[in-house]
């Protein structure tokens, strides 16, 4: 089985920072890319950030130049490192990944459980 293991999720101050991690685990042929969604109260769910395997990243407008998103691909790890965190920030963060599991022929999306981020003074 694959899944994608979430952590960094807290309670911060607006202007605060906080680190998500998420590690690909299971039985894992190659990783594609990985990234990071996140859904707040009576909104989509929207794409935060993603990390290809050549390198390639994507980050939304609202989190450009404040949040950074980075790769362990030795160890199949994507980081979220989250700075001058705004009150908007405060959502649900859910990991994202296109795996390839070994023996499979074809790569399937995998989804974290999912941690919560609050920004509140």
């Amino acid at each position: 089985q694959v899944q994608l293991v979430e952590s960094g999720g807290g309670l911060v101050q607006p202007g605060g920072s906080l680190r998500l991690s998420c590690a690909a685990a299971g039985s894992i042929d190659t990783v594609y890319v990985m990234g990071w969604y996140r859904q707040a109260p009576g909104n989509q769910r929207e794409l935060v950030a993603d990390i290809t395997l050549s390198g390639r990243t994507n980050l939304a407008d609202s989190v450009r130049g404040r949040f950074t998103i980075s790769r362990d691909y030795t160890k199949n790890i994507v980081y979220l490192e989250m700075n001058s965190l705004k009150l908007e920030d405060t959502a649900v963060y859910y990991c994202n990944a296109g795996i390839r599991p070994t023996f499979a022929t074809s790569p399937s999306l995998y989804w974290g459980q999912g941690t919560q981020v609050t920004v509140s003074s």
